[in-house]
């Protein structure tokens, strides 16, 4: 079979086949020029989801008649000249405009500032107009009408007009976080308008804008660099969380990017805080030299590429959990409202990952053993006024002569409700603890110490235990033996084919060394790294420090509870339970008396 040359429209629609994937990725390219062109205003208007209808006005610098014409050629781009490395635009590869001129109804009316009047050009399925004279406004306007016109195919891939119109205003609202000086405007048939006015000074005004009041009394600034790499923006306390990723957005130099890797740094920041099946709210914004990210992954510029992943993920989750043990311990405001709504007649509490109604008793991890820096309770010592009750009305244990308020952020105990619930007064409302979930996070971060640092205790075995293995597994295995030696695990050579591990973890008590060490082969084999027994002593830790916590149904003295409170208040992360569900809830004064109708 003869090679031959493709026809110029051919290839435009194989372009677009990768550039252009659905109506919101139209209005992504078309958004990303005109903010290149220094627009202050962009507004875009659909129908049909942007399938019958999509326009793009700005009022950036527009072009002239020349400009018009090389546009909607491919490869024809005013923001890059030689170089790959030195990316500082968000489009750069001359793609878009005839990519969507190959597959649509393409239309632009530009003019430039001190013109006298302006230029149009259109583009039909690959067919293109000659350049016409045109009244219009500074600026330029690209109309799309009819996408994928011209390869019926494509639309059997797309979505309802509902979901397309909605992929579209995520674009917009993505583009309105990163470019906070404009004003952008979002309207049309299809849709209730939605307006982002511009914002300067407030680096959370536009955010609140965009994901609305809550986030920003639930925002925790970050400000973290390492080897010029800069990191900023907000992450939200783990108990603002969400049921999707939709509420992360990442940029890297001011480009809006859905990057995997990004993604899964902060997943790890927030893991043991968030539950499962939860997504924490984060708005993270990266500087870095454009020479050490690739841009030019994927036509789409969506994902991005760094020249030192680890040093970038390292950046992210450290500068987060910085942030969440600085001051992530506090309740998220979010909280008291769902309170309010579970005293509402009919309330059904929502699916226990929602955060606030997950009860211990139904929890499969029942704690057996003492608790962990409390002493036992001994009958007839409680200082309190037991009111016991049947069973269907639990007991309540309250103090007979309450303590002054306090100004601690957890206030002062006054009550112990159904011997699992501390109820605590603030200077300016309540907080409820569940005093198992509580101490469960307080015993684990006291084990999670003995992780880093220093040597784990480990237990020697009076019979060394000798594990075979094919002998490239031992020579790895060997490589990382002192890492191995200081999580506890100590191994030797015994001969080509074999290891003797002569002690273990004492954490880990009875366990199947010979797994251990084939599972840890393997991993050093895959990874080149040792962090699986890391990983497997926290998950330990967390399990011990489930079993030897205060239970729930025990009764504790006020002193006792009023002891937990102010370790709480000095513990990193004890805002969550090991398992990401909230140990306390705070309810504003205003909460109580909106209760009552006292406001």
């Amino acid at each position: 079979m003869a090679i031959k040359q493709l026809s110029e429209t051919l290839i435009n629609q194989i372009a677009a086949g990768e550039v252009i994937e659905r109506p919101a990725s139209a209005a992504k390219e078309l958004i990303e020029n005109a903010i290149d062109a220094g627009a202050t205003r962009i507004e875009v208007a659909t129908a049909g989801g942007g399938k019958s209808l999509l326009r793009v006005a700005d009022n950036g610098g527009g072009m002239d008649p020349a400009d018009l014409e090389l546009a909607i050629r491919r490869h024809c781009t005013s923001k890059i000249s030689e170089s790959l490395f030195d990316i500082r635009s968000l489009g750069f590869r001359g793609e878009a405009l005839p990519s969507i001129g190959s597959v649509a109804k393409l239309s632009i009316a530009s003019r430039v500032p001190g013109s006298a009047e302006g230029a149009e050009i259109s583009v039909a399925g690959g067919r293109v107009s000659a350049v016409r004279p045109v009244a219009a406004n500074p600026g330029t306007v690209v109309e799309v009408r009819d996408l994928f016109f011209a390869t019926p195919a494509r639309l059997k891939f797309l979505k309802t007009e509902k979901a397309e119109a909605g992929a579209i205003t995520e674009v917009v609202k993505r583009m309105a976080i990163a470019f906070p000086h404009v004003r952008f405007v979002l309207s049309g048939s299809d849709r209730s308008m939605l307006e982002f006015p511009a914002t300067t000074g407030d680096p959370l005004a536009r955010i609140a804008q965009v994901l609305g009041s809550d986030f920003r009394d639930n925002a925790i600034s970050l400000d973290a660099e390492r080897e010029e790499v800069r990191l900023t923006g907000f992450a939200g306390v783990p108990t603002f969380n969400r049921g999707n990723s939709a509420h992360q957005y990442a940029f890297v130099n001011g480009r809006p990017v859905q990057d995997k890797q990004i993604l899964s740094a902060i997943r790890g920041a927030y893991a043991e805080t968030v539950p499962h099946g939860r997504y924490p709210v984060a708005v993270l914004s990266i500087d870095i030299d454009p020479a050490l990210v690739d841009v030019n992954v994927h036509p789409a510029k969506s994902d991005v590429r760094f020249r030192d992943p680890g040093l970038v993920r390292g950046l992210i989750v450290g500068a987060i959990r910085e942030a969440l043990q600085r001051e992530g311990d506090r309740a998220s405001t979010t909280g008291a409202g769902g309170m309010l709504r579970a005293f509402r007649p009919g309330f059904r509490p929502p699916n226990p990952a929602g955060g606030y109604s997950w009860s211990p008793e139904t929890s499969p991890y029942r704690p057996a053993a003492a608790p962990f820096g409390f002493a036992e309770p001994q009958q007839a010592r409680f200082d309190t006024v037991a009111v016991p009750t049947a069973r269907a009305e639990a007991p309540v244990v309250v103090p007979p002569s309450a303590p002054p308020v306090e100004s601690h952020p957890l206030g002062a105990a006054r009550a112990q409700v159904h011997a699992n619930y501390i109820v605590a007064q603030t200077e300016d409302g309540l907080v409820i603890v569940d005093q198992h979930a509580a101490h469960e996070r307080l015993v684990f971060e006291q084990m999670r110490k003995a992780l880093s640092g220093r040597r784990l205790p480990s237990q020697g075995l009076l019979i060394p235990e000798i594990v075979d293995l094919p002998e490239e597994d031992c020579d790895r295995l060997m490589v990382h033996a002192e890492a191995l030696e200081q999580l506890g695990l100590s191994v030797e050579r015994f001969g080509p084919g074999a290891v003797a591990v002569r002690e273990t973890p004492a954490m880990l008590g009875e366990m199947d060394v010979q797994a251990l060490v084939r599972e840890l082969a393997d991993e050093i084999a895959e990874w080149d790294t040792a962090g699986g027994l890391a990983a497997r002593l926290e998950h330990v830790a967390a399990t011990m420090a489930c079993h030897g916590s205060v239970r729930s149904g025990r009764v504790l003295r006020v002193e006792e509870m009023n002891a937990l409170l102010r370790q709480m208040e000095a513990t990193p992360g004890s805002g969550q339970c090991n398992h990401g569900r909230p140990t306390y809830v705070e309810l504003k004064l205003s909460d109580i008396e909106r209760l009552f109708g006292r406001s």
